[in-house]
């Protein structure tokens, strides 16, 4: 049984940014294509694409955030696989409608016999705790498991396989725990990004999603930085970590 202590978060797509020849921008500075979208759809806006102020895509995008102008954010769209969370976390993370888009394993056409499950922080490094937690979900596998040879016996009357499948994992799965792990796929402009991040990664957020959140902030500070960099990641009182950000609600 694999157990899950951290989440696991891959970038699986970035914007790419074609310039058009007839309305070209005197860039400043290096930058992703995420960036560089973000700053075009700005400038495009007041026609400032002869650069008057001669400031770099970071620079640029700083004022942006500054004045709260968060609209051309949007334009910018990252993909992320994230892995390691519970159902439980997954359900509170799909509560972000705006502006994102999800596609999650389904416990319905998916055998969950090898699932693998997902520790809660607060229980993580309490051997007693730890070992109580293993067993209670290592039972409820062992349930579901013989839920689902049940369910195929009673309604092996159903010629169609896949459809007798289906109906055992849908019945048998009602016995795993909120703590089963999913797989799923965010994607999410950059503003929403921003709006999620401020508000998972504080202190007052349940303490996996807001490791999830620092997951996925770390992740959009390495492919644009100039659109993440004013969060500041810091180590809260209660010893997990959190992050703050310098501008609210771009």
């Amino acid at each position: 049984m694999e157990i899950f202590r951290a989440p696991r978060v891959t970038l699986l797509a970035r914007p790419e940014f074609l310039e058009p020849e007839h309305l070209r921008v005197e860039w400043r500075g290096e930058a992703s294509p995420g960036e560089r979208l973000a700053e075009y759809a700005g400038r495009l806006c007041y026609m400032s694409q002869h650069n008057p102020a001669q400031r770099t895509t970071a620079e640029y995008l700083e004022n942006i955030k500054k004045q709260g102008h968060g609209s051309v954010l949007e334009h910018s769209v990252y993909v992320l696989l994230i892995e390691g969370i519970s159902r439980s976390c997954s359900h509170e993370l799909v509560r972000h409608r705006a502006g994102f888009g999800y596609s999650q394993i389904s416990q319905r056409y998916v055998d969950e016999s090898h699932a693998a499950f997902v520790m809660p922080p607060a229980i993580v490094g309490d051997a007693t705790l730890e070992a109580e937690w293993e067993q209670q979900v290592a039972a409820a596998q062992a349930a579901y498991v013989r839920a689902v040879a049940g369910l195929m016996e009673r309604h092996a009357g159903i010629a169609d396989k896949v459809h007798r499948r289906k109906m055992a994992r849908e019945a048998a799965r009602s016995v795993l725990p909120n703590a089963t792990e999913v797989k799923i796929v965010v994607s999410g402009n950059a503003r929403a990004w921003r709006t999620m991040l401020e508000l998972r990664t504080s202190e007052g957020a349940e303490l996996e999603i807001r490791g999830m959140a620092i997951a996925c902030l770390r992740v959009l500070q390495r492919e644009a930085p100039a659109l993440f960099c004013d969060f500041e990641v810091y180590v809260a009182d209660d010893r997990h970590d959190a992050a703050r950000v310098a501008y609210h609600k771009v």
